[in-house]
C-alpha cells in the first residue's frame, strides 16, 4: 500500500498563491510510484481537495466516489497563517497525523521575526537594531525611528512574508507611509536597521540518521532589495554556490544547522544572511560578519525555488530528498 500524503496549500495570507505554486512544485517533486499525493487547499474556513471533495475537519479526511480517504502524512507549504505559525501543527498533532515541519512552538517563534531573532541573539547571533510596533498602540515618531535605526532602514510586516508590506525607507518622510502598509499584512511591524553586504540563504535538514547542509545560494538583487518582483518575477540573479570563500560557506552551513538545532526545526528549513565585511582576506572568518536576517521553516518548493536550486546544486535529487523528510516520521 502507498502512503497517502496530503501537500496542503493556500492559507489565509498574501501568500495564497505563492503556496499554490510551491504545492505544484512539491507534487511534481514527489515519488509517486511509492506515494498517493494529493493537493488539499486550505481558502479560510473551507477545507477541500484540489478538485473540490471537503475535508472532513474532525479527521482530516474526504469521501471521493462513496469512499473515505484518509492521510498517513501531511506536507505543509502554507506560507503564512495558519501553517507557518503553529495553528495548523497544533491541529494536526491533536488528530495524531504526522508532518513535514516543525512543531508548534518552533513554528510559532519563527513565524514572528522579532521574537525569533531576539531569541537567537541570545545564542551568539548577530542581528540588526530594531523596534517592534504594534497596533492600536503609541509608535515613536518618525525622526525618533530614524534617529534609533539610522537611514536607510526596513519597515515590514512581523509576521508576513515574500516581502509583502516591506518598504526600504530613505528618508524620515517615507516612514509613517511604510508602517501603514506594512499593517495591511498584519498587526506587527518591524522597523529595522538597514545590514549592509552580500546576501545569502542556506537550506539544511536532518533526519535520525544524518544531517545536510545545501550549497549557498548568493542573492543579488536587481532592485532596492529582494522584493517581490525579485522573488516571483526574475528581478534577481540567484547564483548557487555562492561566491564567497569556503571558510566562510563552511561558518554559514554550521551556523545555519547550529541554529536548526535550537529552534528544533524539523524537515527542510531555509536561512537568510547577511554577510558584512565582504571580500574577504585570509580564511576569511576574521574579516567577515555573519548577521541573521530570517527564519524560514516552510520554504518555497517552485521548481525555482532556492532548495530545489540548492538540492540541484548538491548533486541531490529533489524526489529523494523529499522521501528522506517523509519516512523520517516513520523510522
Amino acid at each position: 500500500m502507498k502512503r497517502r500524503i496530503a501537500i496542503i496549500a493556500g492559507g489565509d495570507s498574501s501568500e495564497h498563491e505563492v503556496s499554490l505554486r510551491s504545492a505544484a512544485g512539491l507534487y511534481g517533486f514527489m515519488d509517486k510510484e511509492r506515494y498517493d499525493v494529493t493537493i488539499v487547499v486550505f481558502d479560510g474556513k473551507s477545507w477541500h481537495t484540489e478538485d473540490g471533495c471537503p475535508i472532513d475537519k474532525n479527521d482530516f479526511s474526504y469521501m471521493k466516489d462513496g469512499e473515505k480517504h484518509n492521510f498517513d502524512f501531511a506536507y505543509i507549504t502554507i506560507h503564512g497563517t495558519p501553517g507557518e505559525n503553529g495553528i495548523l501543527q497544533g491541529y494536526l498533532d491533536m488528530i495524531g497525523l504526522p508532518y513535514s515541519c516543525c512543531g508548534v512552538l518552533a513554528a510559532a517563534l519563527t513565524f514572528n521575526k522579532y521574537a525569533c531573532n531576539h531569541y537567537l541573539s541570545y545564542f551568539g547571533f548577530h542581528i540588526a537594531n530594531s523596534m517592534m510596533l504594534r497596533a492600536g498602540q503609541k509608535w515613536p515618531n518618525a525622526p525618533k525611528i530614524a534617529e534609533t535605526l539610522g537611514l536607510p532602514c526596513f519597515i515590514k510586516s512581523n509576521i508576513g512574508g515574500s516581502s509583502f508590506g516591506c518598504t526600504k525607507v530613505k528618508t524620515v518622510e517615507e516612514i509613517y507611509p511604510a508602517i501603514e502598509r506594512a499593517f495591511q499584512e498584519g498587526d506587527e511591524v518591524i522597523c529595522e536597521s538597514y545590514m549592509k553586504g552580500t546576501e545569502v540563504t542556506c537550506g539544511v535538514y536532518k533526519t535520525k540518521a544524518k544531517a545536510v547542509a545545501f550549497p549557498i545560494t548568493e542573492v543579488v538583487t536587481h532592485n532596492e532589495f529582494f522584493d517581490y518582483n525579485a522573488k516571483y518575477k526574475g528581478e534577481v540573479d540567484e547564483i548557487t554556490p555562492a561566491r564567497i570563500p569556503d571558510a566562510v560557506r563552511d561558518k554559514i552551513q554550521a551556523e545555519t544547522l547550529r541554529l536548526y538545532d535550537i529552534i528544533g526545526a524539523q524537515g527542510i528549513i531555509r536561512v537568510d544572511w547577511i554577510i558584512k565585511g565582504l571580500p574577504v582576506t585570509g580564511d576569511g572568518l576574521q574579516d567577515a560578519k555573519l548577521m541573521l536576517l530570517e527564519v524560514n521553516t516552510t520554504p518555497g518548493m517552485t521548481p525555482t525555488s532556492f532548495i530545489p536550486q540548492q538540492v540541484r546544486a548538491a548533486g541531490l535529487d529533489i524526489k529523494e530528498v523529499l522521501t528522506d523528510i517523509i519516512e523520517n516520521k516513520f523510522a
